[in-house]
């Protein structure tokens, strides 16, 4: 899934879109339990939910007429090990710098 998480990022740079996530992060929720509150109108909100899905990072399923959109944890497993990635190696300096630290102090 190496352009999976590319998808990803992309979808949560934009700030409205982000929210939407963050929203749905909390707990399941149709779109216009989502859209109270947001600046954005209900066909704006999901919009942003058609593109958080294509990003895998949001699915729905069909309850009567309404739409339920909940956390793919799929989508946020790829995310996940990209960015540990960068945290493995982040640690990994942060030791290096710590052991130098304390062989320099006296």
């Amino acid at each position: 899934m190496a352009n999976g998480f590319a998808l990803a990022i992309d979808a949560l740079a934009d700030p409205t879109r982000r929210a939407v996530f963050e929203r749905v992060a909390i707990r399941p929720a149709p779109v216009g339990e989502i859209a109270a509150g947001l600046p954005v109108s209900r066909p704006a909100v999901s919009q942003h939910l058609k593109v958080l899905k294509e990003a895998g990072l949001v699915r729905e399923r069909q309850e009567g007429t309404r739409r339920i959109y909940r956390i793919d944890p799929r989508g946020l497993a790829a995310l996940r090990k990209w960015l540990d990635g960068f945290w493995a190696g982040a640690l990994a300096e942060f030791k290096t710098f710590a052991d130098g630290a304390s062989e320099e102090q006296p």
